[in-house]
């Protein structure tokens, strides 16, 4: 198997035998909503971060790191959530920094701004195939919805899709959790003759009908629990540097 690793400036090539790759070091991240980091240690006492249940999120950043890291691979986040209403969307990006802070994005198969990784689930789909899901893969049934109580406290595992990028010493490591899609911050990728939608940093598929999002539904408050048995965590596939 043949891999193009991603740098912020070029590919690399590189042969392997197995997916996920077999010198994976599964590194699981906590989310801190003290200071919004990640790091190795969870939250010691309860709190509970809100955001608008369509809005921007809330965006969680590892220390600059020590050294040069390479993520390739899938990743997972799991969540603990409650919602105003019945329901909530879930959506997950997978970003890197600057060591200014100035987000790193890459030229996907359509969008010029995509960022490293994205993820989505909606809490009512939550119910997970024991069978077949994996740390760094929860797979869902989708068979039947589960909705929420306003209040209720639910788990939810959310895929995000693989990717390949070595991260430069100085650098970040952000996970932001949106009730939106994606949009990069440093401006628009224009739109294609084609297309109905704008390039905003996901391409042209957007979950943006009114039909599938009624406000009265999605448009509350959504919460993010921490504390007690609540870890929210990430899972990043770390790629030893000897192995490389």
């Amino acid at each position: 198997m043949q891999l193009q690793i991603r740098h912020f400036d070029r590919f690399v090539e590189r042969a392997e035998s197995a997916w996920p790759l077999k010198a994976t070091k599964w590194t699981r991240f906590y989310l801190n909503p003290a200071d919004c980091s990640l790091g190795v240690k969870t939250a010691a006492a309860k709190k509970v971060l809100r955001f608008d249940a369509m809005g921007d999120g809330i965006t969680f950043l590892t220390p600059p790191l020590t050294h040069e890291t390479e993520i390739t691979g899938p990743s997972a986040l799991k969540l603990y959530v409650s919602s105003s209403t019945s329901d909530a969307d879930i959506f997950v990006v997978l970003r890197v920094f600057s060591s200014d802070l100035k987000e790193i994005v890459f030229q996907g198969a359509i969008d010029p701004h995509t960022p490293v990784g994205q993820g989505w689930l909606r809490a009512s789909h939550r119910a997970l195939d024991k069978k077949l899901s994996k740390p760094f893969r929860p797979y869902h049934t989708h068979t039947r919805k589960q909705p929420l109580r306003p209040g209720q406290v639910v788990a939810l595992d959310i895929e995000i899709w693989p990717t390949s990028i070595v991260v430069p010493a100085g650098c970040r490591v952000g996970v932001t959790v949106r009730g939106k899609d994606y949009v990069y911050p440093g401006g628009s990728g224009g739109r294609q003759s084609n297309f109905k939608n704008e390039l905003t940093g996901c391409g042209p598929f957007l979950h943006n009908d009114p039909r599938d999002r009624p406000p009265e539904i999605f448009g509350g408050v959504t919460s993010l629990h921490f504390g007690g048995t609540a870890r929210p965590s990430l899972l990043l596939p770390i790629i030893p540097a000897k192995r490389k």
